[in-house]
């Protein structure tokens, strides 16, 4: 009797660490945003899959402190979404997003947040992300500067809107 090869996709795990060389190698820009001088934060939730011992696709988590219109929140930062480049297109990305997302539920706010190249923001409008409207501000090493990137919100609590006004990160982006 021969054995059966399962073809269940790999599941999204929690990683205790994260290295993005894992993913990328020796790459200089993997992300492609080191041209805006920008300084980030590190995550400190990371989820990925795995499939034979390789790290196909990461998503990275953080809970920042946010403006919005003058009122202070947290939101939960999502960042350091990679996928292999030979793993491309097979929905990999949404599948380490999703995971992430569903962790980010139980972290408390009501709201993710991402920052990212235009190129890649119509990935996450198909997976519910909206973009913000407006200028976005986040903190660097000398001062509050704006944001260059797309910026785009998902709701983490049912019926949970974005507030109107001018948004303020009071930290470095992730």
């Amino acid at each position: 009797m021969r054995a059966e090869r399962s073809t269940a996709a790999p599941a999204v795990v929690r990683l205790e660490a994260y290295d993005r060389s894992e993913i990328f190698g020796d790459a200089a820009d993997p992300f492609g945003v080191d041209d805006w001088g920008l300084v980030w934060l590190p995550k400190e939730h990371h989820f990925g899959i795995r499939a034979d011992g390789r790290l196909l696709a990461h998503a990275g988590l953080l809970v920042l402190p946010l403006s919005v219109g003058g009122s202070r929140m947290d939101v939960v930062g999502l960042g350091g979404v990679a996928v292999a480049p030979d793993q491309r297109g097979r929905g990999l990305a949404a599948r380490v997003v999703g995971g992430a997302l569903q962790h980010a539920r139980t972290l408390g706010p009501a709201f993710a947040m991402l920052f990212c190249r235009p190129d890649v923001s119509g990935l996450y409008a198909r997976l519910g992300w909206n973009e913000v409207a407006g200028e976005v501000w986040v903190e660097q090493p000398d001062g509050p500067a704006p944001m260059p990137l797309r910026t785009m919100w998902f709701p983490l609590q049912e019926g949970s809107r974005w507030p109107e006004g001018p948004v303020r990160l009071h930290s470095r982006p992730m």
